[in-house]
């Protein structure tokens, strides 16, 4: 079992910053990939960033530029560092684990608010 925590939401004005992290614990070994996914009201939930074991970064075409994804080992903690901030960024975001056995595992979000 794989245990993930984000924390680091809330609300700020457009063109504003925030940086999501997400813990992870468990059986940390097992997974290959990291990734940040957000779900705004009444959308289906879409992939923002990802980070695989490795280091290999993807980005949807929307965030690029703006977000940036990384990650401590020493930790066990992904980031999410979101610049330039837009109200269509509004969203709650969550954290992904994907396992080499095809289990994914997922927090239980942190809800961000990008407002004037």
């Amino acid at each position: 079992q794989v245990q993930l925590v984000e924390s680091g939401g809330g609300l700020v004005q457009p063109g504003g910053s925030l940086r999501l992290s997400c813990a992870a614990s468990g059986s940390i070994v097992s997974i290959y990939a990291l990734g940040w996914y957000r779900q705004a009201p009444g959308k289906q939930r879409e992939l923002v960033a990802s980070i695989t074991f490795d280091g290999r970064t993807n980005y949807a075409d929307s965030v690029k530029g703006r977000f940036t994804i990384s990650r401590d080992d020493a930790s066990n903690t992904v980031y999410l560092q979101m610049n330039t901030l837009k109200p269509e960024d509004t969203a709650v975001f969550y954290c992904k684990g994907s396992a080499r056995n095809g289990r994914n595992y997922w927090g239980e979000g942190t809800l961000v608010t990008v407002s004037s």
